[in-house]
């Protein structure tokens, strides 16, 4: 069927070459959103009246002392998932996801409630204000840290050693991880004191509300104002060839931008004719109906996707362009199995 026929090449260089901020992407209701109810309820388990914000951006993170949690927006989509792990060569697994988020839900509730003012916070993992280093030279044996993040591609044993903040988001998450019996594998260890900290402070707090109850976030995904292809430092249009059946560029040429306070939306449009354009194409292609809506039906989500507009008085010259438009596109499908460039 047509609808399959090299559908991830387009899919791939169409993502490629829309700007982030363009997506439309969300976490609520995307493949992320299982993860955070799972969250959401670790926390409610401990009673914990705080639960993190959460927003789309371009890597793991807090801003800094604010209450807010950053995701890679690849997350919130499969398709973007598979182009992640096309271009880096990784991409988070389940396990990985929850792993990360719980380290980031630590720094968040440290912040939430400025734990790191306490001086028994201090006395328990260090200054907050100590710089933070990009190279330092943790001991892979100490038992003076838990190991949170010791599996999948974010594999850090002793990120716990890279700085007092750290340290703590990694023994709440080690703390927040169910199943996890800290109690018995930690038990021995000196770092036993840090989690049993970090379970007398939550029971401290969690009916309180928050200091800091709002976040403010950095480079949210609507501020991402870049292609996906120059998110990753390529050029998109090396995956062009491989795009069979692109068709912005003809879709484009049909509906060019209009000024106006009178605009149609094309999508609709095309809808609403669907119909009649589907009577013409198979008439004068030979295409099957099957394989014909698939190319209508590309053709009406690309105009959404580009919300292309146009002049209500040109809804006939629009319609014959359109006709015209489908039935070669299906003609060159017919005669070669593919779609000219």
């Amino acid at each position: 069927m047509l609808s399959v026929i090299n559908a991830w090449e387009t899919v791939r260089y169409e993502f490629l070459n829309t700007k982030v901020c363009d997506l439309s992407l969300s976490v609520e209701g995307s493949p992320l959103w299982p993860f955070i109810e799972r969250l959401t309820r670790e926390f409610n388990r401990h009673g914990l009246r705080f639960v993190p914000d959460f927003y789309l951006t371009d890597s793991w993170g807090c801003p800094d002392r604010q209450p807010i949690m950053g995701i890679p927006f690849y997350l919130a989509d499969k398709r973007l998932c598979r182009l992640e792990q096309e271009q880096t060569g990784e991409v988070e697994d389940r396990h990985t996801v929850m792993m990360l988020l719980r380290h980031e839900s630590g720094h968040a509730i440290n912040y939430a409630y400025r734990l790191w003012e306490d001086p028994e916070w201090t006395a328990t993992f260090g200054r907050f204000s100590t710089p933070y280093r990009d190279v330092f030279r943790p001991d892979p044996v100490s038992r003076e840290f838990v190991r949170h993040l010791a599996f999948g591609p974010y594999e850090r044993p002793t990120y716990a050693q890279k700085h007092p903040d750290e340290d703590f988001a990694e023994t709440f998450a080690v703390w927040l991880t169910p199943g996890s019996r800290w109690q018995k594998r930690y038990g021995k260890w000196p770092v036993i004191r840090k989690l049993r900290y970090v379970a007398k402070v939550m029971r401290r707090i969690r009916d309180s509300e928050p200091a800091v109850a709002m976040g403010r976030p950095y480079l949210p995904v609507e501020e991402m104002d870049l292609t996906v292809a120059e998110h990753y430092g390529r050029r998109a249009e090396r995956y062009r060839a491989a795009a069979q059946g692109y068709v912005d560029d003809k879709l484009r040429e049909v509906f060019p931008p209009v000024r106006g306070a009178r605009k149609s939306d094309a999508r609709r449009f095309l809808q609403e004719h669907r119909r009649a354009l589907l009577a013409r194409v198979t008439q004068w292609s030979g295409m099957d109906e099957d394989d014909a809506s698939a190319i209508l039906q590309k053709l009406e989500d690309r105009a959404g996707v580009l919300r292309l507009r146009f002049s209500p008085d040109q809804a006939n010259a629009r319609l014959l362009d359109m006709t015209a438009l489908t039935t070669a596109l299906a003609m060159d499908f017919v005669r070669t199995g593919r779609f000219a460039d």
